[in-house]
């Protein structure tokens, strides 16, 4: 059963560059956050959709993601990710390689092609004016490096506050995707927060009730460990997705109305300010 945390500072677990909004509100400590990923993992196995990118992060090979798929590439499927299910953006990205297979085809496309090769991907007036913006934008900047067109490479040698910084100049991409883009494609420690994440964490009293997505945010990157922020984040997606009760509940405390769900032991454990 987890303990009730007292109001203590915190050591801060973040990258270092962002100050946490409740340095005194005592959850989750690393012990909850280990024993939260233990829990999770033991009912749902690690999430079959992340496991390749958890292989990449281990092997800590450049790019050794996908042979395919470079920096850029995970910075556009992610904006395509926004609003729809991942089966839809993977779609929507693999009609756009399909039609333009260079970004500077991307770039040099009408509107209306664009917009039709993302289509099944949702929004897609809205993406295919963030793709156009961004790939201009790069283009002004000169990021046309060692010949490899338009890319986003530079950003694997930057540290953390300077990606944020880089990538969040490009309209359409807010704290979460930038997020994603450290944590899944630069293999950083970072831990984004998703609709999923952000109502599980606010129900198990690891956030304050008035927390918002961007306070939830800095709030979980200072307290959550570096070491326990990829795999604890991907299983707090899947099981936001997969448990009823979870669902049925969102932002409010979780009940006992589902036995299987190994979350309902932090219900109104972590007493909120």
């Amino acid at each position: 059963m987890p303990r009730k945390p007292v109001s203590k500072p915190k050591t801060q677990h973040g990258n270092g560059n962002t100050q946490d909004p409740y340095p005194h509100f005592g959850a989750p400590t690393p012990e909850q956050c280990r024993s939260v990923r233990d829990s999770l993992l033991s009912l749902h196995g690690f999430p079959a959709e992340f496991a390749e990118f958890r292989r990449s992060r281990l092997e800590s090979g450049p790019q050794s993601e996908s042979e395919s798929e470079s920096v850029l590439d995970g910075v556009v499927i992610t904006l395509l990710s926004q609003n729809t299910t991942d089966a839809n953006s993977r779609k929507a990205f693999q009609r756009l390689k399909s039609a333009f297979p260079t970004w500077d085809e991307v770039l040099d496309a009408e509107s209306d092609a664009l917009e039709d090769a993302i289509r099944c991907g949702g929004l897609a007036r809205t993406k295919a004016a963030r793709i156009k913006a961004l790939l201009q934008t790069l283009k002004l900047k000169g990021n046309n490096k060692n010949g490899l067109g338009l890319c986003l490479e530079y950003l694997r040698d930057l540290p953390v506050h300077t990606v944020k910084a880089e990538l969040s100049q490009f309209k359409g991409i807010g704290p979460k995707t930038v997020a994603c883009v450290l944590m899944f494609y630069l293999h950083k420690d970072d831990f984004p927060v998703d609709t999923h994440v952000f109502q599980i964490t606010k129900a198990i009293g690891w956030i304050p009730r008035t927390a918002t997505r961007e306070t939830a945010y800095l709030h979980l990157n200072n307290t959550i460990p570096n070491e326990l922020k990829f795999d604890l984040n991907c299983l707090l997606v899947t099981h936001g997705k997969l448990c009823r009760s979870c669902k049925q509940q969102h932002n409010k405390s979780l009940d006992n109305s589902s036995a299987l769900c190994p979350l309902v032991a932090y219900a109104n454990v972590n007493k909120q300010e």
